[in-house]
């Protein structure tokens, strides 16, 4: 066997995979390989190098459990999510080009903190009492051309007035809820309005941002997740627009189109008809999901 110079492993490994049947999986095996070839020579990878980026994939691994996801904070620090949400939208688009209506709601990063099961609620109930200040959440679910989804299940989610999930202060769940839209497919619920927070830093991945020089910080957001038949899945956040890192998101997820007015109001009778005795906001928010193919 001929001797394998600098320039040759990259090709012999692609080579190895003459029998693979599964033509999109060599695809992206060739591709990470050639790039990952690459991105050695360029940098010159010397071997503690290589052995220190194992050791930090290794330490992300051993800091995920079912309550955290190390992994996908990586992936969301690093650009990753944000750039596959981006690839899979414009692949949308690209489907609607030629269609009539209306430009769907935009995608952003699922994050870290996505809890499954979360307690059903009724429209109109409070999830955020005791934590934070209060906020009517509300508006309307329709597809591209307009009409209405009705029984469309949102998901939602958000951390507390300190930025902490449940999840990471050992909690049951708090601050997250489904509910699904009325007949002619409106929503409504209270939370609290949320405020910007770090990004988990106590992890190897809080150690890398360190070293770039950057900081951990999301701007306030409510996370929220739509799931309708006859419709795509949409996974978003509704911003709230004077919170601080709109400019400098950590996972870079702000999209213009998600940052909402968050208007305050003095005591009195809600738009939904609840008396508030205490000062509260409204955050109105139109969504638009693209029907399935």
């Amino acid at each position: 066997m001929a001797q394998l110079e600098v320039s040759d492993f990259a090709q012999a490994v692609i080579d190895r995979m003459g029998d693979c049947k599964d033509a999109r999986f060599k695809l992206i095996m060739t591709a990470l390989v050639k790039h990952a070839h690459a991105f050695a020579r360029e940098v010159d990878l010397t071997p503690d190098e290589w052995m220190a980026g194992i050791q930090f994939l290794t330490a992300t691994g051993q800091k995920c459990d079912e309550r955290r996801q190390e992994f996908i904070l990586l992936s969301d620090t690093l650009g990753m999510s944000m750039l596959v949400v981006a690839l899979e939208q414009a692949r949308g688009a690209k489907a609607l080009k030629d269609k009539p209506g209306e430009k769907p709601t935009e995608a952003t990063v699922q994050g870290p903190f996505f809890w499954p099961g979360a307690p059903k609620k009724e429209l109109g109930d409070d999830i955020g009492a005791g934590h934070g200040e209060p906020t009517l959440y509300h508006g309307r679910v329709t597809d591209t051309f307009g009409k209405p989804v009705a029984h469309c299940e949102l998901d939602v989610w958000s951390g507390d007035d300190e930025g902490f999930y449940d999840m990471q202060k050992g909690d049951s769940m708090s601050l997250r809820a489904q509910f699904r839209t009325d007949k002619d497919g409106n929503y409504r619920f209270w939370s609290i309005k949320p405020t910007f927070y770090p990004v988990p830093g106590d992890g190897p991945v809080g150690a890398m941002l360190a070293k770039m020089g950057r900081h951990l910080n999301r701007p306030g957001h409510m996370h929220m997740m739509l799931n309708a038949p006859g419709h795509e899945r949409l996974i978003t956040h509704i911003f709230v627009n004077d919170s601080p890192y709109l400019d400098s998101d950590a996972v870079f997820g702000v999209r213009n189109s998600l940052i909402v007015d968050f208007p305050k109001h003095p005591p009195g009778k809600a738009p939904d008809g609840r008396e508030m005795k205490q000062p509260y906001y409204t955050a109105k928010y139109d969504f638009r999901l693209v029907p399935s193919a």
